[in-house]
């Protein structure tokens, strides 16, 4: 039974029993910031030196809780002393001990045998110190403890450390002698690590990266340098198995007029090549004013090889030539002007392209009276080492009037484009000027009919959309002409309704022709999904004029293009489907056919079947054609209970051999997140190359090993990261 002295609030510096005839209202105004409240079933002690309390005791000062069998308080030094299992509340968190002291007007103290649990949201440092030291408000060292950021009761893994100090004030944790065990084996040691404690940036070394591939085991050790909030560094040694030690450096830096990044990888003694290997990059963007932004953007390596050797399944793909740029752009709103210099670095498998030196592009629309004027401009300097140099300029001014309706549309643009080339002496020709002017004439017109209608009771939508396009180029003689930057693009869909089959500006094709298309779709009136949508679509020759891609003059022999066709949509909420056809009528034969059929009900569950078909592609950049057929398996899926597994079969039904092939499992166990994949895929004809992910993956501390993330993102569609995922059955 409490005694009637069993509640108090003590000053800090004097305890002064509260009158007890006071009411609750007038209490609570008499308790000053810093007094003690204390709750207890037995209170006793002299008021003014020194206070006992026994049995379910509860004290409170400000933003601290203490909770014991016993305390006792020391009113001239403001110490709690209390036992026997005591808690103490406060804003950093919660430190559960056999016993424990508190001095309150230093925030400083000691816990024995503790249990804590500091940090707040979802950034919580869990463990157990045979030790713990209060080193002033914020400010805590563990001795001989455990730690981890895991649920309560989870200790699948944990730093297992002789001391680690943590800083809130400063938001550093630092750990010395220790060790990372994971479900109880022992797999990282370091005397010494720091760590931020609420997920930000700091500066340490990260957790080493173990990968085995072709080139056999490689070792990265990073070191992230914290420079400023808005500048920072990381500095990777790389050691490779079967080449040697390579570096690599990245330093990033972010301002509100500009940003960018400097990165470098060097390898000065390729034990394969026994050579110097290097990789260099830059990009940086700044705004000058409100008009004025300029950029760098570029990459050099050492060899044309550079990326078969150190890159990915999706750089050793794509980079048949590197980019390096400086560009600047203004526009004082009612035109824009960008000014830019290039080169191309060739790698293997890639052909030299024309260096811009530079090029000026300059455009404007500006619409009056419902007709909208337009310029497209350009002056380049195109350089090659083996080819044909000079200068090449381009206007294109047209006006385009027209209506746009929920109905319908109409559009007529009327151009003139004129180009001209200043070509140097070359191959035992003098210098000379070429000019071309070509008028551009294009109608553009359609409707949309609606109607409603209803499919197993559910409300839809479906339009019927036809449209006519119509243009007319003359047949100018262009074979004299240069090809600096001209290539002719595939015949689609969307293709079927621009001007010039050709990109750039070398080739312009004659044209006196007419497409027809036709469109209907069918619209979900209770989400507006698109559930079906199904086109087609012809060209229509009215004169047999055309011009090949070396600017030579030709009969068309047909009448009409190829026939295309579309089927797309979100056939359910879980099912999409997406499809082109293109049918060869005068060979009566099929020439592309593509589709791809996604199933996701859900994150973490994803499959795609995609198949692809060409009767005459491009296979090679040394200008090859030949059929292709290739079939492309992809999924992620869960397993079991947090278990998925992820792969990828692409396949050349042609060439019977495998382009790409991926497997792997993810497992998300809360705490922790481990991945391994598999991947094999094809760099050359008949040359493959390896790679194996192993990542552990800690919650809220780091990773340890190498990230499969980008190279699943890129070969699965629809791939889910497993850290946002609930737990499933």
């Amino acid at each position: 039974m409490p005694s009637m002295f069993s509640r108090f609030r003590l000053a800090p510096l004097t305890a002064a029993l509260l009158p007890l005839f006071l009411s609750p209202a007038v209490l609570a105004e008499t308790i000053k910031a810093g007094a003690l409240q204390v709750e207890a079933d037995t209170i006793s002690g002299q008021m003014d030196s020194q206070l006992r309390a026994t049995g379910s005791v509860k004290a409170t000062r400000d933003n601290q809780q203490f909770e014991a069998d016993w305390l006792e308080y020391y009113v001239d030094k403001q110490l709690i002393r209390a036992g026997d299992r005591a808690r103490m509340r406060q804003p950093e968190g919660t430190v559960d001990a056999d016993a424990l002291e508190a001095y309150l007007a230093t925030d400083s103290g000691s816990a024995r045998n503790a249990d804590f649990a500091f940090g707040q949201g979802k950034r919580v440092l869990r463990g157990h110190a045979e030790g713990l030291a209060m080193q002033g408000k914020g400010s805590y060292q563990l001795q001989t403890t455990r730690a981890n950021t895991c649920a309560p009761g989870d200790d699948s893994w944990y730093l297992k450390a002789g001391t680690i100090d943590l800083d809130y004030g400063r938001n550093v944790g630092v750990a010395k002698h220790a060790r990372l065990e994971f479900e109880g084996v022992p797999i990282l040691y370091t005397p010494w690590m720091d760590f931020p404690l609420d997920g930000g940036r700091k500066s340490g070394l990260l957790f080493p990266t173990i990968t085995t591939g072709s080139d056999g085991l490689e070792l990265a050790l990073p070191y992230y340098w914290n420079i400023a909030p808005n500048y920072d560094a990381t500095i990777t040694p790389r050691y490779i198995e079967q080449r040697g030690l390579m570096l690599g450096l990245e330093g990033r830096y972010l301002q509100p007029d500009y940003s960018g990044k400097i990165y470098t990888e060097q390898l000065p003694n390729d034990k394969k090549t026994d050579s110097n290997r290097s990789l260099w990059a830059l990009e940086h963007t700044q705004t000058l004013n409100q008009q004025t932004t300029f950029g760098l953007n570029g990459r050099y390596v050492s060899d044309e090889d550079y990326y078969d050797d150190f890159g990915n399944s999706s750089t050793a793909a794509t980079s048949s030539s590197l980019l390096r740029e400086a560009w600047v752009n203004y526009n004082p709103g009612w035109a824009n002007f960008n000014l830019s210099a290039s080169r191309y670095q060739t790698l293997a498998g890639g052909s030299e392209q024309y260096a811009r030196v530079p090029k000026l592009a300059i455009s404007s629309n500006k619409t009056l009276w419902g007709i909208t004027a337009n310029l497209e401009s350009e002056i380049t300097r195109f350089e090659h080492r083996n080819l044909q140099d000079g200068w090449r300029t381009v206007a294109y001014p047209s006006v385009t009037w027209g209506v746009d309706k929920p109905w319908g549309f109409f559009q007529a643009k009327f151009g003139l484009h004129h180009t001209r080339y200043q070509l140097d002496a070359y191959n035992g020709n003098a210098a000379n000027t070429l000019d071309r002017t070509l008028p551009i004439t294009t109608l553009d017109s359609g409707l949309t009919f609606e109607r409603d209608t209803q499919l197993q009771g559910q409300n839809f939508t479906q339009t019927l959309e036809p449209r006519i396009y119509f243009v007319h180029i003359p047949r100018v003689d262009q074979s004299n002409l240069p090809n600096f930057d001209t290539s002719e693009n595939d015949l689609s869909f969307a293709q079927l309704f621009s001007e010039n089959r050709f990109s750039g500006y070398d080739r312009i094709n004659a044209a006196k022709q007419v497409t027809t298309a036709l469109t209907s779709r069918l619209l979900d009136n209770s989400n507006g999904l698109e559930r079906l949508r199904v086109g087609i679509g012809q060209r229509f020759y009215l004169n047999d004029d055309d011009i090949t891609l070396s600017g030579a003059e030709s009969k068309r022999t047909e009448n009409s293009s190829d026939i295309l066709s579309t089927v797309g949509g979100d056939l359910t909420q879980a099912l999409r489907l997406d499809a082109t056809y293109q049918y060869n009528q005068s060979l009566g034969k099929t020439e592309r056919f593509s589709t791809q059929l996604r199933y996701s009900p859900a994150a973490g569950k994803t499959l795609s079947l995609r198949y692809r078909f060409g009767r005459n592609e491009l296979l090679d950049n040394d200008g090859n054609y030949g059929p292709l057929r290739t079939i492309d398996i992809a999924g992620q899926w869960p397993i079991a209970r947090n278990w998925y597994a992820v792969a990828r079969q692409n396949y050349s039904l042609q060439d019977k051999k495998v382009l790409q092939r991926l497997a792997g499992v993810e497992y998300n166990q809360g705490c922790w997140i481990v991945r391994v994949v598999n991947e094999r895929y094809l760099t050359d004809i008949n040359q493959y190359k390896n790679a194996v992910f192993l990542q552990l993956e800690l919650k809220d501390l780091s990773s340890i090993g190498n990230n499969p993330m980008e190279t699943l993102r890129l070969a699965i569609p629809g791939y889910s990261n497993i850290n946002n995922i609930a737990d499933t059955e």
